[in-house]
């Protein structure tokens, strides 16, 4: 600019020559054009304007004519937002600021939205008058626009984190799009319909839907119509010019025609056929520049990502429905087979205990009573197995940990087998020294886990004995307990946790078993954030070790000391020692005794169908209370309503008027509102305890239940709010997850493109300081540059890494077929990489049969070749490395070939995983994504990759891809991406 104002013919401008020219003029001339800041100066009452390099590239294709013309002329159609600001500057003579002003600019041809911050200030001349105006001002066109846009997409990435329904999900991104006219002026939704060949209109913005150019439903199979569905729904973006010739839509600051649209896919999560298409309207104000376009790619990204998130969550939604169905079906047939089980079960065991408790009973009706009780206590002690795995299955098994001396109460545990182990003829060995600090666990759950692991040990011992040891190992409470017995044979130790499995042929003192006990042993362990082991050898023995964590860092906060609200299925030491003194050929001890009974303190109602429970509840608490029994619900109201008692009793199974509709009615009456009222059922499960506490019920008492349960237990209603907090935590767990997947994903590709800048730069700055050394330093130097430059293109490929595990998580890889001669490219990378692979120790050879021409993407297939040659040279324990292709069977087949230390057979099924390495090279450090981007891409061409290895003599990499055969045809290649 500096020589164009030089050369100019201001003798024909009012300006006059430049020797005319005031001091005042010159110099203001001299300091803009000396100035790298875009400045203009509009002179004289013509507004006759000069302007320097920075402002000449603000004007586009105006310049150079602009220059000694009048701005008035220059910036037509921006004058009536620009020139009431510049008139009051040079009327009042003070400077004014305005940023990011809007402008209409007509520079590149078209009506242009542009923005600037500017400031007009007063210029004077030699007398001091206000002769002129210095404009400075800088464009900001990108950073408005930018802000805008990403308002948008920040919108809709907060919409794509929430869980709804896929209608309601397009709703919502309709909504979304339509707060933003200026950047998309109007959208079409389009859903691939169940059959697949229909697209179906789910969401419009700025037009009516049901239009000749937004029909309600489109065939991909018909052509025509005023878009390009099908080419989109096929993985195609096309853009559109014609848009007038379809409708009529006003779009931009000022209401211009809107001229062009964008029709794309909406890729799905797999490489598949797309979910739908997106039709986009193109400001008529802004060209479709690399930022406009980066932004329609990233909020089709961001349609698709919430389209996917909700196709997820009603697929979550109808796989729950499905399990929650299957899950009722199956908590009711165990609340069926309880409530068979377990009422019987009361009725046998209360009379039995207390008949067993008396002093009065000939020998033989001793000994027989005694075998009735053992083989009730064994069905209890089955059917609480079973209720424990059906809370197991359904994540409803609840905890209570508490600070307890481990050693004391295992050594209790244990000792009660005492007598049972000396029956058998063995001895049993404690060793269980205090630790150093209680230790946190399930008092019940810990029961079960010695007394299943001792139960065990006994009917697999027949000479010698059991040892049980406790100790303190690195922060661990550690649990042995050993036998001398027949052993575990190795082919089944694998499979022993596993639910139902029993050993076969095993020798043991009963045939008798479900197989369920030592899988329900390792769950209870792992809910203590523990693990067991086991140790076996046939003839020898058996080691089993249960390890769990000191303190509560590893436990649920909210499971400390909780409240118990499910009925338990802790059945004590007796029925493993009632089971246990058959195998020892005598009988176990009294498992029970009566209870002291005190004076009656209260007046209950009692209600049940089954006499001999009425019968049996009377006699239980008739010395204490007052016991008032009816066959049904009806009788138990009217009785209450009459003279309310201190307690009601109420089975919830009834005819008539059932348990849970007296408890409404009592409820519902003022007179018995704040009554007490206890259901006892057999109905066993989460879901039975939560409706019983839910109706109103203070207490939900399962049967069987002892005298003094009965007697005394009060719970309080705390459990349902604990459940809601629960389900509340897990949601929020769960759309965390999802927002930290979809947050990473975006993250990698974002970080991956902010990072090849500088490195790029970086790798430039290298080169241009190698250049410039003077020779007496290039000898010194160039080996360290050529250090540095060798880190810096190793970073650039670990970036290039992440950027494609970005674009191929969020479904972007994309393939840029041409005809490529598969030879040439291996050849050439091969020559590439020769110095690299000989400095690593590793000479390669080559062997290719002449020409295989294919449709492959030059660049991806570089990066695979190079992949492997790499692994070979890093893990080929400096070997040579064979490289091979040819053709087979009418497919191009590439080896790469070393002959180092090789891959387990145990690691091969997953080294093509992400983030999956070797257990034998995890020492050489990287990703683990190498071969599994190798694999995206080799099956994005159609093909396939595998490896043949033997650990200590290397492993040999096949690739097959399609490739053009005799006839010039070229195998169908799949493309990944979506829009690939």
């Amino acid at each position: 600019m500096h020589s164009r104002v030089g050369a100019h013919d201001w003798a024909s401008t009012p300006l006059g020559r430049v020797e005319s020219w005031q001091p005042s003029l010159a110099v203001l001339v001299k300091t803009l054009l000396a100035s790298r800041y875009p400045m203009v100066l509009t002179w004289g009452p013509r507004l006759i304007q000069i302007y320097n390099d920075a402002y000449s590239r603000l004007i586009g294709d105006k310049h150079p004519s602009a220059l000694g013309e009048d701005i008035r002329v220059t910036l037509a159609e921006a004058w009536d937002t620009l020139g009431p600001l510049i008139q009051e500057v040079m009327a009042t003579g003070r400077a004014n600021w305005i940023p990011a002003l809007l402008l209409l600019l007509e520079r590149n041809g078209y009506r242009e939205e542009s923005y600037f911050s500017v400031s007009h200030a007063p210029a004077e001349d030699d007398a001091g008058a206000i002769a002129g105006m210095l404009a400075v001002c800088s464009e900001v066109t990108e950073q408005v626009l930018g802000e805008r846009r990403l308002r948008l997409l920040r919108d809709l990435s907060s919409k794509a984190s929430e869980m709804r329904t896929m209608a309601r999900t397009c709703q919502d991104v309709a909504a979304t799009v339509s707060e933003h006219p200026l950047d998309v002026p109007f959208a079409l939704l389009y859903l691939r319909a169940a059959d697949g060949r229909t697209l179906k209109l789910s969401g419009v913005v700025g037009l009516e839907a049901g239009g000749a150019a937004s029909p309600a439903s489109v065939s991909l199979a018909e052509e025509g119509g005023a878009w390009p569905l099908a080419r989109a729904a096929a993985g195609e973006t096309v853009r559109v010019d014609d848009v007038t010739r379809h409708l009529a839509v006003k779009g931009g600051p000022w209401g211009d025609a809107v001229r062009s649209a964008l029709v794309m896919p909406i890729a799905s999560s797999e490489q598949s056929a797309p979910l739908g298409v997106l039709v986009a309207g193109l400001s008529p104000n802004r060209a479709l520049d690399e930022g406009y376009a980066s932004f329609y790619a990233l909020l089709g990204s961001q349609v698709s990502v919430a389209l996917r998130n909700a196709q997820a969550y009603e697929e979550e939604r109808r796989r729950a429905e499905v399990l929650a169905e299957l899950d009722r079906a199956k908590t009711a047939f165990f609340s069926n087979v309880s409530h068979e089980f377990r009422t019987p079960l009361t009725l046998m065991l209360g009379p039995l205990e207390d008949l067993l408790a008396t002093d009065r009973l000939p020998p033989q009706a001793r000994e027989e009573l005694r075998l009735v009780h053992r083989n009730a206590m064994r069905l209890l002690r089955l059917v609480n197995t079973l209720l424990d795995f059906s809370r197991l299955e359904a994540g409803r098994l609840e905890a209570s940990f508490e600070p307890t001396d481990l050693a004391t109460f295992t050594t209790e545990l244990a000792s009660s087998f005492d007598s049972a182990v000396e029956r058998a003829g063995l001895t049993l060995m404690l060793d269980c020294p205090p630790l150093p600090a209680p230790t946190y666990v399930d008092r019940e759950m810990w029961e079960k886990i010695v007394l299943n692991l001792l139960s065990n040990a006994l009917k697999f011992t027949f000479e010698g004995g059991i040892h049980v040891r406790l100790r303190e190992q690195a922060g661990q409470a550690v649990l042995e307990v050993s036998d001398t017995g027949t052993g575990i044979p190795q082919a089944d130790l694998p499979h022993l946790f596993e639910r139902f499995y029993r050993v076969r042929g095993a020798k043991s003192r009963t045939h008798e078993g479900t197989g369920i006990g030592l899988s329900l042993v390792r769950e209870l362990v792992r809910m203590h954030g523990g693990e067991v082991r086991v140790e076996s050898q046939q003839g020898r023995g058996t080691t089993f070790t249960v390890s769990i964590p000191q303190g509560v860092a590893h436990l649920e906060a909210e499971r400390i000391r909780a409240p118990r609200l499910l009925s338990s299925t802790a059945s004590g030491v007796a029925p493993f020692l009632e089971e246990a003194a058959r195998w020892g050929g005598s009988e176990a001890g009294d498992a029970g005794g009566r209870e002291e009974r005190s004076a009656p303190t209260g007046r209950i109602i009692l209600a049940d169908d089954n006499a001999d429970m009425r019968d049996y509840v009377r006699r239980v608490l008739s010395s204490s209370f007052e016991i008032e029994a009816f066959p049904d619900g009806q009788a138990a109201l009217e009785a209450a309503l009459a003279h309310p008692p201190d307690l009601v009793l109420t089975d919830v199974m009834m005819p008539g008027l059932d348990g849970f509709a007296l408890l409404r009615a009592l409820r519902e009456d003022p007179r018995t509102r704040g009554l007490p009222v206890v259901m006892l059922s057999a109905r066993a499960g989460e879901e039975a305890a939560i409706e019983g506490l839910e109706a109103g019920a203070d207490d939900y008492l399962v049967k069987p239940f002892s005298a003094r349960e009965l007697r005394a237990r009060v719970r309080s209603n705390v459990e349902l709010a604990r459940m809601r907090r629960e389900l509340s935590r897990q949601e929020g767990l769960a759309v965390s997850l999802r927002e930290a997947i979809q947050a990473r994903d975006e993250f990698l590709s974002v970080a991956s493109h902010e990072l090849k800048t500088p490195l790029a730069a970086f790798r430039l700055q290298l080169d241009l300081i190698e250049r410039q050394l003077p020779p007496e330093s290039r000898a010194l130097l160039s080996q360290r540059l050529g250090i540095a430059a060798r880190q810096v293109q190793r970073l650039h490929g670990l970036v290039e890494t992440l950027l494609d595990v970005s674009q191929i998580s969020m479904g972007r890889l994309s393939l840029r077929l041409e005809d490529v001669d598969l030879s040439g490219l291996v050849r050439e990378t091969v020559e590439r990489m020769r110095e690299e692979l000989e400095r690593a120790g590793s000479p390669v050879t080559l062997e290719t049969q002449g020409p295989l021409v294919g449709r492959y993407d030059r660049l991806r297939i570089e990066q695979l070749v190079t992949n492997l040659l790499s692994n070979a040279a890093r893990y080929g324990e400096q070997k040579p490395v064979e490289v091979q292709v040819r053709e087979v069977g009418g497919s191009a087949v590439l080896t790469v070939k070393d002959q180092g230390i090789g891959i387990a057979p145990e690691d091969r099924s997953r080294i093509f995983e992400r983030f999956e390495r070797a257990v034998s090279v995890r020492k050489y450090g990287g990703f683990g994504l190498g071969l599994w981007i190798a694999r995206q891409v080799v099956e994005a061409h159609g093909g396939r990759i595998q490896v043949d290895s033997t650990p200590g003599q290397g492993s040999a990499f096949t690739v097959e891809l399609p490739h053009r055969g005799g006839d010039g045809r070229t195998a169908c290649i799949r493309r990944g991406g979506g829009a690939g």
